[in-house]
């Protein structure tokens, strides 16, 4: 069960995904059928928040934080991994 809904009109931008990556020690990026999977150790590495902003430079959804995991955009078997 979702905890904090946020609306997608809330535009959140570069700063907002190195935080929520900051914040996490897995991030893992679905964009179309390539997921990617950083291990972020309570940093931000540029190439981490680069692949979780859309085109438009904001982030991109759905994002999803399980416990530690950060999920960006949407993959079946990532969501379904993480649930575990």
């Amino acid at each position: 069960m979702a905890t904090e809904v946020v609306s997608a009109s809330a535009k959140l931008g570069r700063d907002d995904a190195a935080r929520l990556a900051r914040d996490a020690t897995r991030v893992i990026v679905a964009k179309g059928k390539k997921v990617i999977e950083f291990q972020t150790g309570g940093k931000a590495p540029s190439q981490c928040v680069d692949a979780m902003l859309g085109p438009t430079g904001n982030l991109r959804a759905p994002t999803l934080r399980v416990g530690k995991t950060l999920l960006v955009g949407f993959d079946e078997d990532a969501y379904r991994a993480a649930m575990l």
